[in-house]
This record gives C-alpha cells, sequence and structure tokens, in this order.
C-alpha cells in the first residue's frame, strides 16, 4: 500500500534577551561554567518569586507577528508538570489555555536540495496553531551510568511554535525549519543556532493510506539540532513505518530519539498528551494585558522577512533564486549587497554584485572571518565594479585587487594607483604583444594550424603574462583570433 506522511512541527527558540525568564540571571549562558549562572529563582528554592522580562514578551509578540498570528492582548501563566530532573521546580512555566500568539501562517519555498537547485521550487504554506512563552529547562550530560545537570539553561526564555499538519515531506520540514531560522536572526530575536540547543525542533508525524482524510498512529522525534538531522530523521521514519505498516504491524505512539551516527531513530519513552501535565493557572504572576500602544511599538519593528526579500531580488533585481536565497541567508549579508549595489543598481551592477559576494568575498572570509570584521565596505567593493565596467582593470587583476582590500581595508583606486594596475587597452600596444606571443611560439602555431584550437588558451595564457595580467582580456582575444586566422590562411 501507498502512504503518505502528514508531519506537524514543534519548533523552541530560545531568545537572546540579556536575563532569563523570570529572574535576572544571565540568558547568555553558552561556554559557562556549569551552574554559574543561577539563582534561588531558576533553581526553584521555596519562597522565590518569579518576575516578567518585558523584553522576552516584545520579542515573542514580535516573533508572532512575523508569523501573521493573531496576538492575545489579554493571556496568563500557567504551571505544567514536568517531573525530569533538569527542571528543578518540578514544573515549568508556560501557557496553554491562552498563547500569546495564534492563528498564524507561513509561506515556504520549498526545493528538494538534493539535487542542487536544478529541481523545480513551490509555493507552501504552513498554518501556525500558537507560538506561546515559557522558560527552558536544564542540560542533562550522560556519562555511563551517571547523569550531570547543568542549570545555566533553566529560566531562559523560550518561544514554542506549534503547527498544524500541514507539512507532507521531510523537503517541506527542511523549509519550513529553515525559514523559522532565518526569521529569527532577521528579527534579531535569537541565534537560532541549532547545535548550541537555541533552536530545537521535534516533528510529530504518522502515516496514513494515501488519499485519506485520517490520522495515523503519532511519533515525536525530540531535539534535533541540525537541519539535515530534521531531514534526515523524518526519511528514516517514513521508511520504518511504511515497512512495518506493509508487513502488517502497529506503529506505537511514542517519543524518539536520533541517533546521528548510525542514522536510526531510538525509542525514548512513551508519548504524552496535554491531560498528563496537568495544567493550571500559576499563582505567582498575574495576568498579563498588552495594551494597542504597546502592540503599534512592537509592530514598529517589523522589516522586510527573507522570503519577501528574496522574492523581491529575483522579481525587481532580476537575480535568480539560488543568488537570492544566498544573499538573503543573513540579514547582514542581504545588507552588504544592498550597498556595493548601490542604490539604483542597473541588473548587471546587481549581478556583479552578487557574484563578487558569493565567489571571492565568501572565500577570502573562509578561514573564520565574521563579515562585520571584514575590513572592505561594501562601497569600496562597488568602486571595484565600476573600475573594471570601465575597463580601467580587468577581471583578474580585479580579483588580486580585492584580495589586498580584504586584508588592508584599502580602496580600489588607490590600490590600482599605487601599483600601476591600469589595465593596458591601447590595440596598437596588444597587437606588438600578441606578434611577440606568436613569434616566440611557432610550433604551437603549427599545431593550432593544424586544427588543435585549444591551444588558444595558451597563448592568451602567454599574452598575459606579457601584460602582467594588465592586457583587456577581450581585446586580446580579437586580435589573437584575427593574427592566428591570418597565419592559418599563409
Amino acid at each position: 500500500m501507498e502512504y503518505e506522511v502528514v508531519i506537524g512541527m514543534e519548533m523552541h527558540v530560545e531568545l537572546n534577551t540579556t536575563s532569563k525568564m523570570f529572574c535576572a540571571c544571565p540568558a547568555r549562558f553558552f561556554g559557562a561554567e556549569p551552574n554559574t549562572q543561577t539563582c534561588p529563582t531558576c533553581l526553584g528554592m521555596p519562597g522565590a518569586l518569579p518576575t516578567l522580562n518585558r523584553r522576552a514578551i516584545e520579542d515573542t509578540v514580535l516573533l508572532g507577528m512575523a508569523l501573521n498570528c493573531q496576538i492575545n492582548t489579554h493571556t496568563f501563566w500557567e504551571r505544567k508538570s514536568y517531573w525530569y530532573p533538569d527542571l528543578p521546580k518540578g514544573y515549568q512555566i508556560t501557557q496553554y489555555e491562552y498563547p500569546m500568539c495564534h492563528d498564524g501562517a507561513i509561506d515556504l519555498d520549498v526545493r528538494d536540495l538534493s539535487n542542487g537547485w536544478n529541481d523545480v521550487s513551490y509555493a507552501k504554506r504552513v498554518r501556525i496553531r500558537r507560538a506561546h512563552l515559557e522558560e527552558d529547562t536544564g542540560k542533562l550530560t550522560h556519562a555511563g551510568d551517571v547523569s550531570l545537570v547543568d542549570y545555566n539553561r533553566s529560566g531562559v526564555p523560550l518561544v514554542e511554535i506549534v503547527t498544524e499538519p500541514d507539512i507532507f515531506s521531510a523537503h517541506e520540514a527542511y523549509a519550513y525549519l529553515s525559514a523559522i531560522q532565518d526569521i529569527v536572526r532577521y528579527l534579531g530575536i535569537g541565534t537560532a543556532d541549532m547545535e548550541k540547543g537555541a533552536l530545537r525542533c521535534e516533528p510529530n508525524l504518522s502515516l496514513r493510506p494515501r488519499g485519506s482524510s485520517a490520522f495515523g498512529t503519532k511519533v515525536e522525534i525530540k531535539n534535533l539540532n541540525s537541519l539535515r538531522a530534521v531531514r534526515d530523521s523524518i526519511a528514516f521514519e517514513i521508511e520504518r513505518q511504511t515497512a512495518l505498516l506493509n508487513a502488517g504491524g502497529r506503529v506505537r505512539q511514542v517519543t524518539l530519539g536520533w541517533d546521528d551516527a548510525r542514522g536510526v531513530t531510538v525509542e525514548q519513552r512513551s508519548k504524552e498528551d496535554a491531560h498528563d501535565y496537568r495544567y493550571f493557572p500559576e499563582p505567582d504572576l498575574p495576568p498579563l494585558d498588552i495594551d494597542a500602544a504597546w502592540l503599534g511599538e512592537i509592530r514598529s519593528r517589523l522589516i522586510e522577512l527573507p522570503l519577501d526579500k528574496a522574492r523581491r531580488y529575483q522579481s525587481a533585481l532580476g537575480l535568480s533564486a539560488y543568488d537570492a536565497a544566498v544573499l538573503t541567508s543573513d540579514p547582514a549579508i542581504a545588507a552588504w549587497f544592498e550597498r556595493a549595489a548601490g542604490p539604483s543598481p542597473t541588473p548587471a551592477r546587481v549581478k556583479a554584485a552578487a557574484n563578487w559576494i558569493s565567489t571571492d568575498l565568501f572565500r577570502l572570509m573562509k578561514g573564520g572571518v565574521a563579515l562585520a570584521d571584514v575590513k572592505v565596505q561594501p562601497e569600496q567593493l562597488g568602486e571595484l565594479i565600476d573600475l573594471v565596467d570601465a575597463k580601467t582593470v580587468n577581471i583578474s587583476t580585479a580579483r588580486s585587487v580585492f584580495e589586498e582590500m580584504f586584508a588592508s581595508g584599502q580602496s580600489a583606486g588607490a590600490i590600482v594607483a599605487a601599483k600601476g594596475l591600469g589595465q593596458i587597452n591601447d590595440v596598437a600596444t596588444l597587437s606588438t604583444v600578441v606578434d611577440g606571443v606568436l613569434a616566440a611560439s611557432p610550433s604551437q602555431v603549427a599545431q593550432y594550424r593544424a586544427g588543435q584550437e585549444k591551444l588558444f588558451g595558451y597563448f592568451v595564457g602567454q599574452a598575459m603574462k606579457a601584460t602582467q595580467g594588465k592586457g583587456n582580456a577581450q581585446v586580446l582575444n580579437t586580435l589573437l583570433r584575427r593574427a592566428l586566422g591570418a597565419a592559418s590562411q599563409t
């Protein structure tokens, strides 16, 4: 029998506020010594009372607005019984009945990237059921028969985003997770770094006979920490459950872990339902009311989001889907590109700026240089593009110039002038160079005349060498073809 997968996604986004959700302990805990950023409140000590983090509330509402959610202007906090050793209170302060954000939707551009960018993409809308604010738990580390707990993360503001079951493939799940990651980074509310646990994903999936409207038995894959793990674990579960069902077996409702090394899911425990958590109102926190003025202040922080920006780059600037995706993958890169392209760029200028960034700039940054630390400014790249367009330098020389710009921060014009790197465009001068190259290469000329046209690249290389890389490549090509053509007719 043929089956289709139905997936709902749960995601946990750590907010990068200065302090934790309900106390003044530092929220930026990564790299700190274990259990050094705690206090009686986040350790759940008797008598310690929580207080609300205003910025965490604003960031959650901002994310809800970006996800086109309805915002509950009146909500309250609840306790969720959660008896695990990494939650010292024995309960989690969260929201259940009235989530801060609800009934939203996000648009995706889905593409099967297993074959690069050759496959056709399609638009997809995923509905958001809820996005609510809560506190994070601590972190367990298992070492043989011993488990160690670090409470530094306990109490960090966490947004849980829950979708409707609108995702029907591993590729759609990948696209959804990528989109959320991009939005969080664009809004500046979190790092969304999955490797550091700042973004955690838990797909809930089931299989059903294709064409059926009923849902199958749901399993949950917990705490996936990379985009690839999301895609691969879902693909594995589809294969596992399909084989199980076709063999007459029954899927059990369980929570699974993902063993990345072996590429398999591993059963962890039976899956809880909402009633297992015994929610009830949090008595130590008052209800939360958000007035229209506060909502307007938060809404003013909304910016153009990555998918909208990518689509604008394609429709208004003429970039390919690939170039648009690369340039919008990070808001800082997008801003750098727009400054390099200039305020009213031509299509050629747009494409040139995109190419320089995605090839030369990224290549030079591979040594671990962050964009904020790059010495060359985007306007300086724009100047270099102008020099190439004006035939002041050729593209080969321009690349050498850009490397020096990257290292020193000097302008392109200053480097070209100081080193005498201006392009040689004079036809008479280049004709003399061509004559010299052919005179020095009689055997290669004979071979070319005999039909070995691939030797043309040799002549170009010799001519560029003779001009120290400063010859106008287009003029040299024309002169070489004319001279070699004349030689073949004598």
